[in-house]
C-alpha cells in the first residue's frame, strides 16, 4: 500500500505526541517538526507509510536520545495481557468454533495499540469483536473477512509464519498458535518481531515475555520499522518469509508494508486509520481477516 497525502500530517502527529512521550521539552518538539519538515519533501510517495514511519520515530530517537521510549508502555502491555491470558483460554474452550474465537482474539488484542491510546478498553473490545452484532457484520463481509479460505490454507500448510505486531497483543496471538497446534499437531510455526524498538511493537524480549516462544521459533525481521519492507529485512527472514506455506500477518502497519507482494497473505487486523480504511472500502474500526495474493 502506498503512503497517501493524507499520510504526512499524521506523521507530524505522531512525531509530536511520540516526543511528548518521551519527554521532550516544546523547545525539543519543534526540533523534530523541523527536521521531518526538511526531510518530507525527498520523500516519495511510492513507499509505504510505515517506511515514511522510519524516518518520524528515527528522528524522534535520534534528538530525544531515548532509544526505546515505550519500554514501560510495552511491559505494562504485556502484564495486562497476561492477566487476561486464562479467561481467554477459557473463552476458547467453551466456544462452538475454538479456531474462529482464537482468531478473532488475535484481532481484538490488536486494539493494545499506543496510536490509537485505549490499551486499557481490551476488555470491552473483546466484547464488541465477538458480539453477535460483529459477526452479522462478518457473515456480511466475506469479502473483509474470509474465514473459510483462512480455514482452508491453514489445514494444507506445514510451515506457518506469523508476522507480529504490539507487545501485549502478542499474548493474543500465543492463544492463536496454541488452538494452531491444538488442531494440527505437527505444524511448524515461526514467529516473527521487530529486531530494534519501534513505537510499542514487539521484540524478542516481549515474545519471550508473553511465552511466544514455547509454541513457536521466535525470530526476527531484522527491522526497527512499523511494518515488513522485504527488500530491507535480513536474509534469514526472507528466507523464512520464501519458504512458508502460509503467512499470518497482524496489524495495520504489516498490511501496508505487504500488502502489494504477489504471494497470498493473510492480514488479521481492526482498520484503525481513515486512509486504510478507504483503501479497504470499510468502516473505522472493522474486523479484518483478508486473505489476498497468489497462492504459494
Amino acid at each position: 500500500m502506498k503512503a497517501y497525502l493524507e499520510c504526512i500530517p499524521c506523521f507530524f502527529k505522531q512525531a509530536i505526541e511520540t516526543a511528548r512521550f518521551a519527554g521532550a521539552s516544546r523547545k525539543t518538539q519543534k526540533k523534530i517538526v523541523d527536521r521531518i519538515a526538511k526531510a518530507i519533501p525527498g520523500v516519495s510517495l511510492n513507499i509505504s507509510p510505515p517506511e515514511m514511519g522510519e524516518l518520524i520515530y528515527g528522528t524522534v530517537s535520534k534528538v530525544t536520545g531515548k532509544r526505546d521510549p515505550f519500554r514501560k508502555v510495552k511491559d505494562k502491555s504485556n502484564k495486562l495481557a497476561l492477566e487476561l491470558y486464562p479467561d481467554l483460554k477459557a473463552k476458547v474452550a467453551r466456544s462452538r468454533d475454538r479456531l474462529l474465537t482464537a482468531v478473532e482474539l488475535a484481532i481484538a488484542g490488536n486494539i493494545i495499540d499506543y496510536g490509537i491510546e485505549n490499551t486499557l478498553n481490551v476488555g470491552e473490545e473483546i466484547k464488541r469483536i465477538l458480539s453477535a452484532e460483529h459477526r452479522a457484520i462478518k457473515k456480511e463481509r466475506k469479502r473483509l473477512f474470509n474465514y473459510p479460505k483462512f480455514k482452508r490454507l491453514l489445514k494444507k500448510s506445514d510451515k506457518l509464519l506469523i508476522i507480529g505486531d504490539n507487545a501485549g497483543e502478542i499474548v493474543f496471538d500465543r492463544i492463536l498458535i496454541e488452538e494452531i497446534m491444538d488442531l494440527y499437531s505437527g505444524k511448524e510455526i515461526t514467529y516473527a518481531v521487530k529486531e530494534k524498538p519501534i513505537i510499542n511493537d514487539a521484540l524478542m524480549k516481549d515474545a519471550r515475555q508473553c511465552g511466544i516462544d514455547r509454541s513457536a521459533k521466535v525470530v526476527s525481521t531484522g527491522l526497527g520499522i512499523p511494518g515488513v519492507v522485504l527488500k530491507s529485512c535480513s536474509k534469514d527472514f526472507v528466507r523464512i518469509f520464501r519458504r512458508a506455506d502460509m503467512i499470518i500477518s497482524k496489524g495495520q502497519g504489516n498490511f501496508e508494508s505487504l500488502s502489494e507482494q504477489k504471494r497470498e497473505v493473510c492480514y488479521l487486523f481492526m482498520a484503525k486509520c481513515p486512509v486504510v480504511a478507504s483503501e479497504l472500502r470499510c468502516d473505522m474500526g472493522d474486523v479484518i481477516l483478508l486473505c489476498q495474493g497468489r497462492e504459494g
